[in-house]
C-alpha cells in the first residue's frame, strides 16, 4: 500500500493543491483570497491532466522517413498523446483570462464599496 502511494506522489500533490484552493474559495471572506484559491485550484487541475498524458519510454508522435512507404504500421503505444497538452494550453489561456476578469471586477468592487471583505460588502449593499 505504501508503495502505491509513493509511486503516485504527484497525484497526491495535485490533490493537496486542489484542496488548498477549494478551502480558500469556501472559507475565506476576502475576495482576493478567493480568487487566489480559484487560481490554485485551476493550476492543480492543469497539472493533473498534463501528468496523465505523460508516458515512460514514450516518444513524440512524429514519423520520420514515412513518405512514399506503403503498408506502414505504427505501434501507437510507443507515442505520447499530444491532445491533453494542447487542451491544457487552452485551459491556461482561459485561466489567465478568468484571473484578469476577476481582478478587474475586484477593482470595481473596491472602488464602489471601499473594501474587499464579503461581510462588509453585503452590509453596504443593504
Amino acid at each position: 500500500m505504501i508503495d502505491f502511494i509513493i509511486e503516485r506522489y504527484n497525484f497526491w500533490i495535485y490533490i493537496i493543491l486542489m484542496m488548498i484552493g477549494l478551502y480558500a474559495m469556501i472559507t475565506k471572506r476576502n475576495l482576493v483570497k478567493k480568487v487566489i484559491g480559484m487560481n490554485i485550484f485551476q493550476t492543480a487541475i492543469i497539472l493533473f491532466y498534463i501528468s496523465l498524458a505523460s508516458k515512460r519510454g514514450g516518444t513524440l508522435p512524429i514519423l520520420e522517413h514515412a513518405h512514399g512507404e506503403e503498408n506502414l504500421t505504427v505501434d501507437v503505444s510507443n507515442y505520447i498523446n499530444p491532445l491533453p497538452h494542447v487542451l491544457m494550453l487552452t485551459a491556461i489561456v482561459v485561466m489567465v483570462a478568468t484571473l484578469g476578469v476577476a481582478l478587474a471586477i475586484l477593482i470595481l468592487i473596491y472602488r464602489k464599496y471601499g473594501t474587499l471583505e464579503e461581510d462588509e460588502i453585503l452590509k453596504k449593499m443593504q
